[in-house]
């Protein structure tokens, strides 16, 4: 038996809204502040955003990243402040649990800017949904179904280094990084029961 929802089954889900504290971060003394309080939490959300391109060749830096915990989601504006010290050492951190979706490719795009960022303490949900027997791939399917709600992806593509985020850039980029702490509490505490998920299908009718 595996888990796989489809793109018209998720179409189908309510929208979830993010409701929590938000905290732009574009100075050095906001990150300080920002990571202090992260420090004291024992699961953070991980994210990041990167301006769309839209011609050929023509690529950009990672503009914002996003660590999120239960109470707050910090955006860290990297476009304005770059990668401040403390930032870099609690990505660095491996006894500071992070939790992220398609982390290599986050991975990737920081270090085409900072080169010397050695990631660790970094959970990888597209590998732990596999214990659930769950296939899908995408933070919206695997968050569809566990919580039989849609996350919005009317903001990924907009502009991510824009001289100040609209709410609704906020609200979205938040939410993706709070999603992640959801699924992996959800999963550990014993919330999903694959037997029971009425997404469950055929090996044969496997839907990537």
């Amino acid at each position: 038996m595996k888990i796989s929802i489809s793109k018209q089954q998720l179409s189908e889900l309510p929208m979830e809204h993010y409701t929590g504290r938000i905290e732009v971060i574009d100075t050095l003394s906001g990150a300080e502040s920002a990571v202090n309080q992260l420090r004291g939490t024992e699961l953070i959300g991980f994210d990041t955003e990167t301006r769309p391109t839209f011609k050929k060749g023509q690529t950009h830096d990672v503009a914002l990243l996003q660590l999120a915990s239960t109470e707050c989601s910090y955006l860290f504006r990297l476009n304005i402040i770059g990668m401040p010290e403390c930032l870099k050492e609690l990505l660095e951190d491996p006894n500071q649990i992070k939790i992220g979706l398609s982390t290599h490719d986050d991975f990737r795009n920081l270090k085409k800017k900072y080169e010397d960022l050695k990631p660790e303490g970094f959970i990888e949900l597209q590998n732990y949904v596999t214990r659930w027997n769950i296939i899908d791939k995408s933070l919206s399917k695997i968050y569809g179904i566990l919580f039989g709600k849609r996350l919005s992806k009317s903001q990924r593509l907009s502009n991510w280094e824009a001289e100040q985020l609209a709410e609704a850039q906020q609200h979205y980029a938040s939410l993706d990084a709070l999603a992640c702490i959801r699924i992996y509490v959800h999963l550990s505490n014993g919330g999903f029961k694959p037997e029971d998920s009425k997404y469950s299908i055929d090996f044969e009718e496997e839907e990537i």
